[in-house]
């Protein structure tokens, strides 16, 4: 579905991205892992066109996407959810889910069908049902992720980028979390590309993944053999990650 060929991304002279490589099939969920700065959230804002790639390609489902603008990416079935929610907190949590589908809207596709998507996501997370006409910025984090995750699927996405979907939140909210994402692949095949700081549980779930460092993706394999790779647990079970890892 997606490939990344010798991307190279910049933020002014520093060089982010060096080279990356990466690839997802249809239905996987991969995830990325790597330290804070390894630039795994960099990829995810390179694949959304909201850092431009300096070189390099990107395809989806066979055709170069690295020059088309956000809104373009999204119409292609790319969405993306954001480290921290960046919720619209003023606004309802039924105003932030409909903007989610500000595109087909426009569009002028049927709202029917953007109403049994609605009633999808509020299946999916029963406390956004209860809490719909609350203002945002008055949710709980936990609460907060499950609409930014709810705002993304308003797109209908055919690839979901998940950054960071677990970050300050209770072990059972995560959990939570986390059994959403693995629903979402089972019942309607969706595509996951997965940052995410709780090394284990990500890689339980992933099908593969890729570790990073300082711009490169120094290892790839299977979920499976990564969790058990000798570097990699060095990696993430240092004193300060080892509480991460054993979640």
């Amino acid at each position: 579905m997606l490939k990344i060929k010798n991307i190279n991304t910049y933020y002014g002279k520093v060089h982010a991205l060096k080279n990356v490589s990466l690839h997802l099939n249809a239905g996987e969920i991969v995830t990325l892992l790597g330290a804070n700065g390894a630039g795994k959230t960099t990829i995810l804002n390179t694949l959304s066109a909201l850092t431009p790639a300096g070189s390099g390609e990107i395809l989806f489902e066979g055709a170069r996407i690295e020059a088309l603008p956000p809104d373009r990416i999204v119409k292609l079935g790319i969405c993306q959810v954001p480290e921290g929610r960046q919720v619209f907190k003023p606004l309802s949590v039924e105003d932030n889910l409909e903007l989610g589908a500000y595109l087909r809207y426009r569009s002028r596709e049927g709202r029917g069908a953007i109403k049994k998507d609605l009633e999808k996501v509020y299946q999916l997370f029963p406390r956004l049902l209860e809490r719909r006409g609350q203002m945002a910025g008055t949710l709980s984090g936990g609460e907060q992720q499950m609409l930014a995750i709810g705002r993304a699927l308003m797109a209908r996405p055919r690839l979901l980028l998940l950054d960071e979907p677990s970050m300050g939140l209770a072990p059972l909210i995560v959990q939570e979390i986390f059994r959403v994402i693995e629903t979402l692949r089972q019942e309607s095949g969706t595509t996951v590309l997965l940052v995410e700081q709780n090394a284990k549980a990500a890689l339980k779930m992933a099908d593969r993944g890729y570790v990073m460092e300082t711009g490169k993706v120094i290892l790839e394999g299977v979920a499976s053999e990564l969790l058990e790779n000798k570097e990699v647990q060095r990696a993430y079970l240092g004193k300060e990650k080892k509480e991460i890892w054993e979640r």
